[in-house]
């Protein structure tokens, strides 16, 4: 899992995003599947992070001494962290849909394929993953296949680090 820090080009607000993989933020942005929470632009960005590096055991903390600052507007106030009891139950959803996928195969972009051929009996059905346009998900379930999305983005198999 990776954590990107989000920017929304058209109303600056700031969001978190996960991704399976790196690659993974590329492949949803393409596909027009990122919007901000706030304004629901499309336009989004992975803004400039530092990395939350932790200290050793064995070192103190050392107190930084403010930043001089000029009189420029303020930044947009950027949202709290998630409480820690948000973060357990994101962590126990992903680990909960990563022993999911272990008995799952990957189907890439044949999703829609694999899953109406298991729904009409042309293959047996087993559990599959993979990716399906919104197009193709409206249909399905339209049609009754009994399908859900995953919580947490997967990266397919080749894109894994």
């Amino acid at each position: 899992m990776i954590v990107y820090d989000l920017q929304c080009e058209e109303g600056g607000h700031k969001f978190e995003g996960w991704f399976g993989s790196s690659g993974d933020f590329d492949g949803q942005q393409a596909r027009g599947l990122i919007a901000c929470p706030d304004c629901g632009s499309a336009r989004v960005s992975k803004a400039l992070m530092a990395p939350n590096l932790g200290r050793k055991g064995n070192q103190k903390a050392v107190e930084l001494e403010p930043a001089k600052v000029s009189a420029a507007p303020a930044p947009a106030p950027t949202p709290p962290a998630l409480p820690p009891e948000a973060r357990a139950m994101l962590q126990a959803v992903a680990a909960l849909q990563a022993e999911a996928i272990k008995s799952s195969r990957w189907v890439g972009d044949g999703f829609a394929k694999d899953a109406r051929a298991m729904h009409y009996g042309e293959k047996e059905n087993a559990p599959i993953h993979g990716r399906a346009s919104a197009q193709d998900v409206q249909e399905m379930l339209e049609e009754g296949i009994g399908i859900a999305p995953l919580l947490i983005p997967v990266a397919p198999p080749e894109e894994i680090n």
